[in-house]
């Protein structure tokens, strides 16, 4: 099996786009020495991201840049004021602010004052939750015209689907999307894993990367996962989704993973039959908001399937999502009760 992979190197169209953004380092403004750059979310890799790309920008324009990574807690009033005072040397810096909106008031106020009028050779990044705390500097800088970068939390498998895609297309690789999908069901949620992931087949593998290849790096993982789990469960394989179920929970899967995946696969079972018939894939791709190759997949999953067994299902997801969540004092089982459950109802119309 090949070596693990190395750390480090690294659709809704709304976000397909800010990834876009995000990844390339680019957004409203692309000058990445611009006096100030906000940067607004709370997916850490985006964060870290946004950093490296303006600190390796300004060493680029001058290698002996200094930068200045501060915590709230660190920047106390009057310290803006210092770190951005003229120097002899005139020596170009980055003053990199984390968490903005856990700024005392005070502070708060020495950086709207600074915004107004920003030091030349001075660059201040600006890391910001986004949410209602610490609103107003959040809308000081952008009045200022402050460079933005989204780094929206991914929450949603479509989002974290659509970051892979972009993560290849960044550096101009051939992959198809099964591999797209194949990877974020092995690795799961992590957006760091994923980058990493992403990284390692560039560099390992020449040519296309297609679902093949990813099942060979990560098929471990692969058979662990919540999603592989569902796909037998909805194809109707109990004894092959119970194996999957064992094997997921022993690696660590969460549970709650494994509920929202029955609960996708069967959803996606309903959304198709309810289609109309003759349909072409591409059509209802967009109807649904199913990537095209989905459509196929859940097309061979569906024969079986019943509007009554898809409604069963659906119940059981239910129960089993509401014990795994404290409402029953054995996961596991709950989850082997679903799986079974969604089993027998993809087999439901014969």
């Amino acid at each position: 099996m090949p070596a693990p992979p190395r750390r480090g190197v690294s659709d809704p169209r709304g976000m397909l786009d800010a990834m876009a953004r995000n990844t390339a380092g680019k957004a409203a403004n692309d000058d990445l020495l611009a006096p100030v750059t906000l940067a607004v979310g709370q997916e850490e890799l985006l964060l870290d991201r946004a950093v490296q790309e303006v600190v390796a920008a300004a060493r680029a324009a001058d290698a002996d840049t200094d930068v200045r990574d501060l915590a709230p807690d660190a920047l106390q009033p009057g310290t803006l004021a210092e770190l951005t005072s003229p120097s002899l040397f005139a020596e170009r810096k980055v003053v990199i602010v984390r968490n903005a909106q856990d700024l005392s008031a005070d502070t708060i106020k020495d950086v709207k004052g600074y915004l107004g009028a920003p030091a030349e050779e001075i660059t201040l990044v600006l890391l910001h939750a986004g949410g209602a705390k610490g609103k107003g500097l959040l809308d000081a800088a952008r009045k200022a015209g402050a460079r933005e970068v989204a780094c929206p939390k991914m929450t949603k498998p479509a989002d974290r689907l659509a970051f892979v895609r972009q993560e290849f297309r960044s550096t101009r690789r051939s992959v198809t999307p099964e591999a797209c999908q194949a990877l974020v069901d092995a690795i799961g949620s992590d957006l760091r894993e994923l980058a990493s992931a992403c990284a390692q087949l560039v560099a390992d593998v020449e040519g296309t990367i297609d679902e093949a290849v990813v099942a060979r790096y990560y098929t471990g993982r692969a058979e662990a996962s919540s999603f592989t789990v569902a796909d037998r469960a909805v194809e109707g394989r109990a004894a092959e989704a119970l194996e999957a179920l064992r094997w997921a929970m022993a690696t660590g899967v969460a549970p709650v993973l494994i509920t929202s995946a029955l609960a996708q696969g069967v959803r996606s079972i309903g959304k198709l039959a309810s289609a109309p018939r003759g349909a072409r894939p591409g059509d209802l791709a967009r109807e649904l908001g199913m990537p095209p190759w989905k459509i196929d997949r859940v097309r061979q999953q569906m024969r079986g399937w019943s509007a009554d067994g898809v409604a069963a299902a659906l119940r059981a997801v239910a129960e089993a999502d509401a014990g795994v969540k404290g409402g029953g004092d054995d996961p596991e089982y709950a989850l082997e009760k679903a799986v079974v459950a969604v089993a027998r109802a993809a087999r439901s119309r014969s």
